[in-house]
């Protein structure tokens, strides 16, 4: 098999960090000898999340087994997964915030054997289903679970408590017609029913404006886009979470923007 070089679109500080996270899971757990160095695991990880390389590229370019690579993958994640901030830390910098963005994405998946609830109607494909906050400029704040991609998008914020939070904070949060329902702090666009007068001439310039701040919002879906491995999914959809929050803290580390 050929080999070649390739880079990763990081900083050392990414790699730093995970590092750091694999030296003192090894220290804690004083095991045997490991085929790679703590460092080499670390690229390893940073190259199939950020450029999405497959278990089989990893093992021909580190020389170590598919079976390696998997169990060497699986640590790093959970290791980075575990650091993720929960709902509260969003929250108070979500407080600091003159606004924030609410909006879903879904992260395409490979079909499953129970495939209807993992099948998006809006999107016409099967996936799972991710809450993104982002701030003014646009910039990734938070991201939820995963859950099944035909939750809907209002559905998936309630069940991870995020409507109530930002009601709670008070934080004046912009989302789409999706979120239709969510009251409080949160505000949508108006919605023309099929049996009602169309919209006003008001409302029509109220929802311009609320389409150009809820427009900046894309920018934070596409920062956590640009990890490869969310182009597609190809390990079990229950996974998602794990790497989606694995991600958030090495996007933070690349930042370095909040602090608290």
């Amino acid at each position: 098999m050929l080999t070649y070089p390739a880079s990763i679109p990081l900083s050392t500080r990414s790699l730093t960090r995970l590092t750091e996270l694999i030296r003192d899971r090894r220290r804690a757990l004083d095991g045997r000898w490991r085929r790679l160095p703590a460092q080499q695991q670390a690229l390893m990880a940073l190259a199939h999340l950020r450029n999405g390389d497959t278990l089989t590229r990893l093992a021909a370019g580190f020389e170590v087994s598919v079976a390696t690579v998997w169990r060497y993958l699986r640590e790093a994640v959970d290791l980075l997964a575990a650091c993720a901030d929960d709902l509260t830390a969003a929250m108070r910098r979500a407080a600091r915030l003159a606004y924030a963005i609410l909006d879903g994405t879904l992260i395409p998946i490979d079909r499953v054997a129970d495939q209807r609830p993992y099948y998006s109607g809006k999107h016409k494909r099967h996936g799972a289903n991710v809450q993104v906050l982002a701030d003014p400029a646009g910039r990734l704040v938070w991201a939820s679970a995963a859950l099944p991609g035909a939750v809907h998008d209002l559905t998936a914020a309630r069940t991870h408590g995020l409507i109530d939070a930002l009601n709670s904070a008070n934080v004046l949060t912009f989302a789409d017609k999706g979120y239709q329902g969510a009251g409080g702090s949160v505000r949508t666009p108006f919605k023309r029913h099929r049996y009602r007068p169309k919209l006003s001439r008001r409302q029509r310039a109220v929802n311009r404006g609320h389409a150009r701040l809820r427009a900046r919002g894309e920018r934070a879906i596409a920062t956590l886009k640009t990890w490869k491995i969310l182009t597609k999914l190809r390990c079990c959809p229950r996974r998602a979470t794990a790497i989606v929050q694995a991600i958030l803290v090495l996007h933070r580390a690349e930042t370095n923007r909040y602090t608290g």
